[in-house]
């Protein structure tokens, strides 16, 4: 019967009360399972397991805070990348802007890979690429627009959804009334259109080739998504501004 009684209770008076409140409390599981099956000198080890040192907590904070990471970093280039396209495009080197245009392409993708495989995504990176896509995008357009190379409406249009975008979020912050933009399928679709038909308006200029039905057919698709997603982000800002939820 002795040794079937607690060892809980063959302690001293301090040591009895402490695995009382571990055992209540539901810390240090495992070593009460041990402190009840006669270890009681166990009871020192309690502290180690279930209070560990902070390194781990000071490393996973250094982590989450690391921000220029490789994924950033491949953004960041993709960003000062964009003045040597709009160079090589006003100078009329195609194929040099079709190449880093294409490299462009590339590191976007890489960069995504990267962040999700790897677990390397940060809120400075969720931030940085859509600035990178859209400062790519519209700097090529205003380019290839200067120079003749598209109409120059399809220009302002695309432009001029980019303005509404941000000049409606800054109204709602100013407002006290912060919309959270969140991208919808068709802005989506309207980015890779845009991707598409500005690759192939300078692919046929770098080599020469034809693309005249095909450069018309993706400006009117460019065209159709970017005013359909215009919509949709007015309905999202408009719900947004009455009380709802902005984003789709």
């Amino acid at each position: 019967m002795r040794n079937a009684l607690p060892v809980a209770k063959r302690l001293g008076p301090w040591q009895a009360r402490k695995a009382r409140y571990i055992a209540r409390t539901g810390r240090g599981w495992i070593t009460i399972g041990r402190v009840f099956h006669g270890k009681p000198n166990s009871l020192r080890t309690v502290r180690k397991e279930r209070w560990p040192e902070k390194a781990p907590a000071a490393s996973a904070r250094s982590s989450r805070g690391e921000t220029l990471n490789l994924p950033n970093l491949i953004t960041l280039a993709r960003i000062l990348l964009v003045p040597v396209v709009v160079w090589a495009i006003a100078v009329r080197e195609m194929q040099v802007a079709f190449l880093l245009f294409l490299a462009a392409g590339v590191s976007d993708a890489v960069d995504g890979f990267l962040a999700k495989r790897f677990g390397m995504a940060s809120e400075l990176g969720a931030h940085l690429d859509p600035l990178a896509d859209k400062t790519l995008i519209v700097s090529i357009y205003v380019a290839l627009g200067v120079t003749d190379a598209i109409e120059r409406w399809i220009v302002i249009l695309v432009v001029s959804r980019d303005i509404l975008i941000i000049g409606g979020v800054m109204l709602a912050w100013f407002l006290g009334r912060p919309v959270l933009v969140k991208p919808l399928l068709v802005s989506k679709l309207n980015t890779a259109a845009q991707i598409v038909f500005a690759s192939l308006v300078l692919a046929a200029l770098a080599f020469g080739f034809d693309a005249g039905v095909s450069e018309r057919v993706m400006m009117w698709i460019v065209a159709a998504l970017t005013l359909i997603s215009v919509g949709f982000y007015v309905r999202e800002w408009v719900r947004h501004m009455n009380g709802g939820e902005a984003g789709a």
